[in-house]
């Protein structure tokens, strides 16, 4: 009996939506992305879609926002304890576009809307997790 390496994500996973929004007073923070993970050849590799432009935003300040949302997914990914042993994270992450608020949206609120954009694929793969994820900040 030969058992094939298990891999993150297990096939294609298209059109993933995070959102990290808070309002308990000022600053809130307000993040919403669409992302594609699909399965890679080792490691994580991300790259952003030439979709994913913001209107009013500079380039310098969507790219912040965009490095923002890999960072997150790539703590995320390092922090994964859902996954079976001998799991390998293999996957290619793939920003197809986000949605800021004028004044609420920055950096750190998209790093946390990377790291949901993470749980949110190993829902839609796998199903809920054996015990919940920790509340994200």
């Amino acid at each position: 009996m030969t058992t094939e390496p298990r891999t993150f994500p297990p096939r294609p996973l298209r059109a993933v939506k995070a959102a990290y929004i808070r309002q308990a007073g000022c600053p809130s923070s307000v993040a919403i992305a669409v992302a594609d993970f699909e399965p890679w050849e080792g490691g994580v590799e991300f790259e952003t879609a030439d979709t994913s432009t913001v209107p009013g935003w500079s380039a310098t300040e969507a790219s912040e926002l965009h490095e923002a949302f890999g960072s997150g997914v790539r703590e995320e990914l390092a922090e994964l304890t859902t996954l079976d042993p001998g799991t390998t994270v293999a996957v290619a992450v793939v920003l197809r576009s986000i949605r800021v608020h004028e004044v609420d949206s920055h950096p750190r609120a998209f790093r946390q809307a990377g790291r949901q954009a993470v749980r949110n694929a190993l829902l839609e793969a796998y199903g809920p997790p054996p015990t919940p994820w920790p509340r994200l900040p």
